[in-house]
């Protein structure tokens, strides 16, 4: 479950995310979380250069995106679920892709 902070689900227009381990296909940790954004927002907020929080649409599907200026990122694919992926950026992105890699064996 990824915890939105109430700023977060108001500027996302989201709730907490919800998904079992089991739809996690791949986890990968890329340098800069907000250029890592891609397709078009949907709804959400967005800060050019500073912030995006919500859902990009992209041709694998949805994405739920948190992602702040000089923060890494990790991006959860996932299979069977509403949203395609989540990208969430974050001060230690090596240790929760390590976390989350753990928990899904």
């Amino acid at each position: 479950m990824v915890q939105l902070s109430p700023a977060e689900k108001v500027a996302g227009l989201h709730g907490d995310l919800l998904f079992p381990l089991s739809a996690i296909t791949s986890v990968e940790v890329v340098p800069d979380a907000l250029s890592a954004v891609q397709g078009l927002r949907a709804p959400g907020l967005s800060l050019p250069g500073v912030r995006k929080i919500g859902t990009w649409r992209t041709r694998e599907g949805g994405e739920f995106v948190v992602a702040a200026r000089g923060e890494a990122g990790v991006r959860i694919r996932l299979r069977d679920q509403q949203l395609a992926s989540v990208l969430l950026g974050t001060s230690d992105a090596e240790e929760l892709a390590t976390r989350l890699q753990a928990a899904r064996q």
